[in-house]
């Protein structure tokens, strides 16, 4: 099996937040991954050799300075509730409404989605965000959202 249902995920608590309420429609396409899924593509995308973004090294590609090219304040446009993303994400990032994303959390911890679904509930994403890694599929813009309330953009590397 892929995926996990909203139900069974032990964070499912994000998307049916009170203050931030998300579409029945927009809730069937957030897909938790098996941990067997996320294994794979977290080995395949993110590291071979560390399970959550606190264990990034310059082994990964994704623990290396020069794959990030700037770093700018998700926070507060989150704080002030604000439907969009911050444009410096939504411009680093000029992908399509229907492109799968990844929203990498550690190596049995992924959600998969569209982009225009995830721009709709990124406020609800951001509960997650514990140096979590936005991917899309065939893509190689990268965000990384910290809990410090910044996001790194950057490119995806090779995994080694």
């Amino acid at each position: 099996m892929k995926y996990i249902s909203l139900d069974e995920y032990k964070k499912a608590w994000v998307f049916r937040h009170k203050d931030m309420p998300i579409s029945s429609e927009d809730a069937t396409q957030i897909k938790p991954m098996s941990a067997e899924r996320a294994a794979v593509l977290w080995t395949t995308m993110v590291s071979r050799e560390h399970d959550h973004p606190d264990f990034f090294d310059k082994t990964d590609w994704c623990g290396k300075e020069d794959s990030f090219s700037e770093t700018i304040n998700w926070e507060n446009a989150w704080e002030a509730g604000d439907e969009q993303l911050p444009e410096e994400i939504l411009n680093h990032l000029a992908w399509e409404a229907n492109t799968t994303v990844y929203f990498c959390m550690a190596r049995d911890n992924i959600i998969e989605t569209s982009f225009a679904v995830f721009k709709r509930c990124w406020q609800n994403f951001m509960f997650l965000a514990d140096g979590s890694l936005l991917l899309g599929k065939k893509r190689d813009a990268v965000v990384q959202f910290l809990e410090t309330g910044n996001a790194k953009l950057g490119k995806k590397g090779a995994v080694k």
